[in-house]
C-alpha cells in the first residue's frame, strides 16, 4: 500500500518554504500584526492548529497501513498498536474469523468501505471548517476596519472647519482626525492578509492530507475487490432473459452461501479432531502393545524364578539338614547372603508387578476418555 511518508515530506518541504518566506518579510509582517493583536494573534492560532490537525491526519494512516500489510501478509497486527479505527469494522470480521481465509460479500465489501470513507469525510471536513474559518476571521477583520474607517472619516468631516485664516492649524487637525480612518484600514487590511495567508497554508495541507487519504482508501479498496466473491453484476437473471430474482432472494441466497461455507469450515475442524483423536488412539494402541510385551517378558521371567526357587528349596532343606550337624561360620554366611538376595529378588518383582499393574490401568482410563471424547462428538 501507498505510505502516508511522502505526502508528510511535501508538507514539510511547504511549512519550511513557508518559514522562510515569514522570516524574509518578519518586519512587514510584523507592523500588521501590532495594528490589531487579539484579532490576528486569533487567526494565528486558528492557523496553527489546522496545521497541527491536516499533519495529525496524515499521520493517523501509518498505523492503518501497517495494520492491513500485517493482515495481507498473514501476520499478526504489529505489537504496541490499539485497534485501527479506519478500519475497526474489518478488524471486527478478523477477530470473529481468526485463522480464516477472509472472503466477503459484495454487500459486505461495500459496507465497510463505505463505513470508512464516512470516516474519512468527518476527518476532512473538520480541516475544511478551519480553513473557511481563516477566511471568516479574515473578512470579519475587514469588515470590522471599514467600518471603523466609515465612522472615523464621518467624524472627520463633521469636525473639519475653515473659519478663519489659520490653515495650518486646520491641516493638523485633518491629519489628526485621519489617524483613526487609516488605522481601522490597517485592521482590515492586515486581518485580510493573516485570514487570506493562512487560508492558503490549510488548503494546501488539507489537499495533501485528502491525496494521502485517497490513496489509502484506493488501495484499500483494490485489495477488498480481491477478496470479495462476485454472485452476479446486477442480480441472478432467469434463463431466457427474463427478469432477475428478486433482492430477498438473492440475499437468501448469499446468507445460504455463507452457511454452506460456516458448515464447511465446522466439518473441516471436526475432520481435523477426528483424525487427531485416532492418532491419540493408534498411540494408545502402541503403547498397550508394548505394555503386553512388557508383562509377558515379566511373566516368564517369574516363572523361571518360581522354578529357580522349587530347584532352590530341596538344596536348602539340604543345608538345613547340614547345618544341624554343624557349619562353619563361611558356609552360614553365604546362606544368608543368599537368603537375603533371594528376599530382594522376591520383593523387586512383586514392586515392579504393582507397578505395571498401575501403568495399565492408567491407559486403560486414557483410553476410555479418548472413546468417550469421541462418542460425544456430532456426527461421529
Amino acid at each position: 500500500m501507498t505510505r502516508p511518508r511522502r505526502f508528510l515530506i511535501r508538507m514539510a518541504l511547504f511549512l519550511a518554504a513557508v518559514t522562510v518566506g515569514v522570516a524574509m518579510l518578519s518586519s512587514g509582517l510584523s507592523r500588521a500584526f501590532l495594528v490589531n493583536p487579539a484579532l490576528n494573534g486569533l487567526i494565528l492560532g486558528v492557523l496553527l492548529a489546522g496545521i497541527v490537525l491536516n499533519v495529525r491526519q496524515v499521520l493517523l494512516l501509518g498505523p492503518e497501513v501497517r495494520w492491513i500489510e500485517h493482515l495481507r501478509a498473514g501476520q499478526p497486527p504489529p505489537a504496541g498498536e490499539g485497534t485501527p479505527r479506519l478500519v475497526a469494522s474489518l478488524a471486527a470480521m478478523m477477530a470473529e474469523r481468526r485463522g480464516e481465509r477472509l472472503s466477503l460479500s459484495p454487500t459486505a465489501a461495500r459496507s465497510v468501505l463505505d463505513g470508512i470513507a464516512a470516516r474519512l469525510d468527518e476527518a476532512r471536513d473538520i480541516s475544511r471548517y478551519f480553513t473557511g474559518l481563516l477566511v471568516f476571521l479574515g473578512l470579519l477583520g475587514t469588515f470590522w476596519g471599514l467600518q471603523q474607517t466609515v465612522g472615523s472619516i464621518s467624524d472627520v468631516i463633521r469636525s473639519l472647519t475653515l473659519a478663519g485664516d489659520d490653515v495650518a492649524t486646520a491641516f493638523d487637525g485633518l491629519k489628526h482626525g485621519l489617524e483613526a480612518p487609516l488605522s481601522g484600514m490597517g485592521t482590515a487590511f492586515s486581518s485580510s492578509l493573516f485570514g487570506l495567508a493562512g487560508s492558503l497554508v490549510v488548503g494546501f495541507l488539507d489537499l495533501q492530507a485528502g491525496q494521502a487519504q485517497n490513496a489509502f482508501f484506493t488501495d484499500l479498496e483494490d485489495w477488498l475487490a480481491g477478496l470479495t466473491r462476485l454472485g452476479g453484476s446486477g442480480g441472478i437473471t432467469l434463463e431466457g432473459g427474463g427478469d432477475s430474482v428478486p433482492a430477498y432472494i438473492q440475499a437468501l441466497l448469499e446468507q445460504t452461501a455463507e452457511s454452506l461455507d460456516n458448515l464447511q469450515r465446522i466439518i473441516g475442524r471436526g475432520e481435523e479432531s477426528r483424525i487427531s483423536a485416532n492418532n491419540n488412539i493408534r498411540a494408545l494402541t502402541d503403547k498397550l502393545s508394548t505394555l503386553t510385551d512388557q508383562m509377558r517378558t515379566e511373566q516368564s521371567l517369574m516363572i523361571r524364578l518360581a522354578e529357580s526357587q522349587i530347584e532352590i528349596r530341596p538344596l536348602l532343606s539340604r543345608l538345613a539338614d547340614v547345618s544341624g550337624h554343624g557349619l562353619d561360620d563361611m558356609t552360614r554366611g553365604h546362606i544368608r547372603n543368599m537368603d537375603v538376595s533371594l528376599s530382594r529378588l522376591v520383593d523387586d518383582a512383586s514392586l515392579g508387578r504393582d507397578e505395571l499393574i498401575r501403568e495399565i490401568r492408567s491407559e486403560f482410563k486414557l483410553l476410555a476418555r479418548t472413546i468417550a471424547a469421541l462418542a460425544e462428538e456430532p456426527g461421529s
